[in-house]
């Protein structure tokens, strides 16, 4: 006997389903239905293999620290599993090439490794009270646009047959870091990080603002001399590459360089080349924003690896002066001297921080939180700074940076009117005329005449012949040197006054001083 099911049948069928639904809903009691939707859920699970489930929020919610591991699987579920999904979201950051794909809230995607299949969910719930009521701060939808949206709490589940247990934990989940980090290595974005002004309580991921870092210096186009700068590019690449002899010998994985030297040397130039050498972050610290001394602990603690921590003109930031020169020279006056720290500091309303601070800021155990980071203090006096900040294993490399000598004019020359040793770059100019207005140019530069001009003003006065060509550029910059040239001799014949000791005006284009022990590896 055939069963013929036409339109009338199916339509009876559907009504008849309603109804029992119906019936269900209204004289079931609510245990009864929880209790045999469990039981439908039991035999359903009983037809599929057992599976294993790992879940990764998107935040500590007890610190409220990010969660490398959540950003690290949506970096690799947009790279490699999201191509064919139906929903993504899509971001931009700024400064990138292009957008990062990641796995939307109530979504799903699968992945294969080594022919097993997992699925990965995303979700997004409430948190269970609203922020800030009585459980402290926390960190979500407030460090804007990354944590979320409205305080969600967001969570990448993770599920696999369970008999593959051991394949996820010990395989897959490092596979999925590994390769995160070589995304994040081949599109990394460099960022520019300053401290900002924050109040009580305030949480530690919004110590710092940070934009894209582009600074163009680079070591070729340094204004020193090229035999010094392969040495601090050796010294740089030497520090990188040496994780494992750091911890070998029980040192932090940190170097501390102190720039010194006059203004418009190139101080602020060699710190963004050597950013751009080891591809590091830079992190720009004003200390005169620091409150206390434990604010500039936390400062420290939040940076990252791979960064370079900063601080220009630090005699001018702090009083870091001798001790022992300020305890000769105001003996009588150390009450008058108290008294009037005690009215500056009321005045400002805060603690300021202390000499014992910056120094356990660079060499103390706070400082070995975060590893592979170099600290590199800058000033036009170095004669101010105490000694215990000088000595080696806080600043373990002293660079000068003078005025301009022979070798840093030609690097300059070659950037800015494209004169080298081949030649000129302009057709226009008559090499001949080129190498004579060269050749004088380095003659009053050289240690018998001592004509004291900085890099900085040097391309200044490229700079403003440019488009005139190289042979207009070297000769005002000619006619600048012997106008110093003049003044100085003048000044020095002057009535009154002694004669300038010419070997004075003379200070090299980088000079690496140090012991022993500054100029070995460490």
């Amino acid at each position: 006997m055939e069963m013929v099911l036409d339109w009338r049948s199916v339509g009876s069928l559907l009504a008849t389903l309603m109804v029992f639904r119906t019936a269900m809903r209204d004289f079931l009691p609510p245990e009864a239905e929880l209790w045999l939707r469990r039981l439908l859920a039991r035999l359903a699970a009983a037809f599929r293999p057992p599976s294993g489930t790992i879940l990764i929020d998107e935040a500590d919610g007890a610190s409220g620290a990010a969660n490398d591991l959540y950003d690290s699987a949506q970096l690799y579920l947009g790279d490699r599993c999201l191509a064919t999904a139906p929903t993504v979201r899509l971001h931009k950051p700024r400064q990138s090439h292009r957008p990062v794909a990641s796995l939307p809230d109530s979504h799903t995607t699968h992945d294969v490794f080594r022919g097993v299949r997992v699925k990965w969910t995303s979700t997004a719930r409430s948190p269970d009270r609203p922020t800030g009521a009585g459980g402290g701060y926390s960190p979500y939808g407030i460090l804007g646009g990354r944590r979320g949206h409205g305080g969600d709490h967001r969570t990448l589940e993770l599920q696999f047959p369970r008999q593959h247990r051991e394949l996820v934990h010990d395989h897959y989940i490092p596979h999925l870091i590994a390769e995160a980090s070589r995304m994040r290595l081949k599109s990394r974005e460099r960022r520019l990080y300053t401290n900002r002004a924050t109040g009580p309580g305030e949480d530690h991921h919004r110590l710092w603002t940070s934009h894209a870092f582009a600074h163009p210096s680079t070591f070729d186009t340094l204004a020193v001399d090229p035999a010094v700068r392969e040495e601090i590019r050796g010294d740089l690449l030497r520090f990188a590459a040496r994780r494992d002899h750091y911890a070998r010998v029980g040192r932090a994985w940190k170097r501390g360089y102190l720039l010194h030297g006059p203004p418009g040397t190139g101080k602020t130039s060699l710190v963004a080349a050597i950013a751009n050498l080891l591809e590091f972050d830079v992190y720009d610290l004003e200390l005169t924003t620091v409150p206390t001394n434990s604010h500039l602990r936390r400062l420290l603690v939040s940076t990252t690896p791979k960064s370079v921590v900063v601080v220009e003109d630090i005699d001018c930031s702090l009083d870091l002066s001798d001790r022992n020169k300020k305890n000769k020279n105001n003996s009588g006056n150390a009450a008058e001297d108290d008294t009037a720290a005690a009215a500056a500091m009321a005045v400002v309303g805060r603690e300021s921080i202390s000499l014992s601070g910056v120094l356990n800021f660079v060499d103390g155990l706070w400082s070995s939180c975060v590893g592979e980071r170099l600290m590199v203090f800058t000033t036009n006096h170095p004669e101010r700074l105490d000694p215990a900040l000088l000595r080696p294993g806080r600043m373990d490399r002293k660079i000068e940076l003078g005025y301009c000598t022979p070798p840093a004019l030609r690097v300059l020359a070659k950037n800015y009117l494209g004169v080298g040793n081949e030649g000129c770059e302009d057709a226009d100019d008559d090499p001949d005329t080129v190498n004579a207005l060269m050749a004088k140019a380095e003659g009053l530069l050289v240690a018998a005449v001592g004509v004291r001009i900085t890099p900085a003003d040097i391309a200044e006065v490229f700079m403003g012949c440019d488009g005139a060509g190289a042979a207009a550029a070297l000769k005002k910059l000619v006619d600048e040197l012997r106008r110093r040239r003049d003044d100085a001799a003048a000044a020095a014949m002057a009535p009154g006054e002694s004669t300038v000791n010419t070997k004075e005006l003379i200070k090299p284009g980088i000079v690496v001083r140090g012991s022993a022990a500054m100029m070995t590896d460490i």
